[in-house]
């Protein structure tokens, strides 16, 4: 299976359809369309995830809970959605990217109904279950459809889409508490939790309107239906029939078959063997970009946003807001300003790329979290500290949301192999929910034992490694075809070359690593 890619395969190039067209400078309407449609059910994981902070209150109130129930409650839907997140990779590669959104609707939307209606504790924590395997599909299959969809010239604007509709819900579910909060306690909660049904039907029906990933039609020998995708989604003909061939070529298919249907072999279909070729015997590029995605969506998530996001009213309550009404608005600018930030990221990551936007964003967050701790410290003792914790905070969910937030899920889900993508996905995901869990499920307790000043403190500094790290392990990918992409990766000291092997990427954003012999494919 580790195959050299074929020398000739690079001659197979713009020459072969005469000179290279001008890219379009508008962004292809049908793929950008798809992306919106794939990007819903990032809306259902990002209402589970805001309402719950407000919900919370109430549950507590209702069923008489414990502030370490209450941690449990909030923080478990995210190891819940490991057997999501272990089960969607293996499932998209079967049945496909479009079902497998199909699917990640139907548990949202059982999800909703077992929540609205528990009756007790152990009621809503299996329905808490039942969405937490609904968040591991979302998380990994909306940015991998998107992914395959997207034309290299938009990719980066399109695969953060996921991002800004996980920001969205999350503001939603804090709408949600505040339109809630003042019905009967026992009312309340569950109107907050259930209404999630709404969406979770619509998204079931808009996928069906929606194609399948042109990628995955290729690795089922579907090569018409791929075409027909390519053509509705590129940026012109000439593009599509390179990624037409970059992607036969990916998945080990002659570029000048022209069969319509042809039969592959089930071990080249993609899923199979996968786990030994990502652990066992990975490529030097393979390995490098198992770490990079490890650790972007560790970083992610130590950090600390999930603290801000879920723990928010009790955050403006060590500031002194104790009022309800005034802690679930305060919660809600927090949602307004997570939303409107990403926006930044979405336009500027084919621009100025993800290097440059993540490091940016880690460094607003270093600052923003270490300056929370101090106003933290000092919240006591001043007035103009509650208003400065309060800056810090929405300026902190800011600097995620402009750079750290959706680069994470853009760029572990562009740099895989086509045949690694969709279960190499699904372990950043994992990292990605196991790291959030921990944090949502022990921060009253840490916060309790080093003070919320030293619990932002230590954020604050998990920030700071985080930003050595994507500084000298993450290559820049923009303007790189998802074929190309493997051949930045497998050496860890890019940072450092100075010879013939490395060159500038097109927008000056750092040295890229150039070599013929990581081309390698699995």
């Amino acid at each position: 299976m580790n195959e050299q890619k074929d020398e000739s395969s690079d001659q197979t190039r713009p020459s072969d359809f005469g000179p290279v067209p001008k890219p379009k400078s508008k962004t292809n309407k049908f793929a950008f369309l798809c992306a919106i449609l794939a990007s819903m059910s990032s809306i259902l994981l990002g209402y589970d995830t805001g309402v719950m902070s407000g919900a919370a209150i109430y549950i507590k109130e209702d069923f008489k809970l414990s502030d370490v129930e209450v941690e449990i409650l909030v923080g478990i839907i995210n190891l819940y959605s490991l057997i999501g997140a272990a089960a969607a990779g293996r499932t998209s590669d079967l049945i496909g990217r479009r079902y497998t959104m199909v699917l990640a609707g139907v548990i949202f939307f059982v999800a909703a109904v077992l929540m609205g209606l528990a009756t007790n504790y152990a009621f809503l924590m299996f329905g808490r279950f039942v969405a937490g395997i609904g968040v591991g599909y979302a998380l990994m299959i909306a940015p991998v459809y998107t992914t395959e969809v997207a034309p290299t010239s938009s990719r980066g604007f399109l695969t953060s889409f996921p991002e800004v509709f996980i920001n969205s819900g999350v503001l939603l579910g804090y709408v949600s508490n505040y339109a809630f909060f003042k019905l009967p306690t026992h009312l309340g909660w569950r109107f907050m939790l259930g209404i999630g049904i709404f969406p979770s039907v619509f998204l079931i029906l808009i996928v069906l309107i929606m194609p399948e990933s042109p990628r995955w039609l290729v690795l089922q020998g579907r090569l018409a239906d791929a075409t027909v995708v390519l053509h509705r989604t590129s940026d012109s003909l000439h593009d599509a029939q390179l990624r037409l061939i970059d992607i036969k070529q990916a998945a080990g298919i002659p570029s000048d078959c022209t069969d319509p249907i042809i039969h592959l072999p089930k071990r080249r279909r993609g899923g199979q063997d996968v786990w030994k070729y990502l652990f066992l015997h990975p490529t030097p590029a393979v390995r490098h970009i198992l770490i990079s995605v490890i650790g972007i969506h560790f970083f992610q998530q130590a950090s600390g946003i999930d603290a801000v996001v879920l723990y928010s009213p009790r955050i403006f309550e060590q500031v002194g807001i104790t009022s309800s009404n005034h802690k679930l608005l305060a919660t809600m600018a927090v949602g307004f300003s997570k939303t409107i930030f990403i926006l930044i990221a979405t336009f500027l990551l084919d621009k100025i790329g993800r290097r440059r936007l993540l490091l940016t964003s880690v460094s607003g967050k270093i600052l923003s979290l270490i300056s929370l701790g101090f106003g933290l410290l000092f919240v006591n003792r001043s007035q103009w500290a509650v208003g400065f914790c309060i800056a810090m905070v929405l300026s902190d969910v800011a600097f995620f949301s402009m750079g750290m937030g959706p680069i994470a899920w853009v760029y572990s889900s562009e740099i895989f192999p086509l045949k690694l993508r969709a279960q190499g996905a699904s372990i950043g995901v994992i990292v990605n929910r196991v790291t959030s869990g921990v944090v949502g499920m022990t921060f009253i307790s840490l916060y309790k034992a080093i003070t919320i000043s030293g619990a932002f403190f230590l954020f604050g500094g998990v920030a700071v490694v985080s930003w050595l790290f994507f500084y000298f392990v993450l290559p820049e990918t923009r303007g790189r075809t998802l074929e190309e992409i493997e051949g930045l990766f497998g050496n860890f000291l890019w940072k450092f070359e100075k010879n013939n092997n490395v060159e500038k990427d097109d927008g000056g954003n750092g040295i890229q690593l150039r070599s013929s012999n990581l081309n390698s494919t699995v």
